[in-house]
């Protein structure tokens, strides 16, 4: 019984985490529109502004898992950059109707469980 609210309060807690990462993500993504419409800054810098968003996204909400589990960060985390770039893949095939995964999306999956990783590590070690 006690194992089965652990794992409840995980899912929960993941649950939590990715939607903070959604939020900064969706945040980031408005404000740099906004930058992109109303100055000279051209579009060539889109793909490195949006690793970067991806990347501080991942971070917090790796963050932040870390420090709630209080042991194996680098799991938690990994965990979390794992399935917030599954969603966001899953979202493209909703949304966009793309038909496969290619290597862009496979080095994303990799730099998000990458960063989770390190973000976890880095939330554990705060608390």
């Amino acid at each position: 019984m006690n194992t089965g609210k652990k794992n409840m309060n995980y899912v929960l807690l993941l649950g939590k985490s990715l939607l903070l990462s959604f939020i900064v993500t969706l945040i980031l993504f408005v404000i740099f529109t906004l930058i992109l419409t109303y100055t000279s800054l051209g579009e060539k810098w889109i793909p490195l502004v949006n690793t970067v968003i991806l990347i501080i996204s991942i971070s917090l909400g790796a963050i932040k898992i870390a420090i709630n589990s209080s042991k194996r960060g680098f799991i938690n985390g990994g965990v979390l950059g794992l399935s917030y770039m599954l969603l966001l893949i899953l979202f493209g095939f909703i949304v966009f109707k793309n038909t496969g995964i290619d290597i862009y999306s496979l080095t994303k999956l990799g730099i998000g469980v990458l960063v989770g990783i390190i973000a976890g590590m880095i939330g554990v070690n705060l608390k």
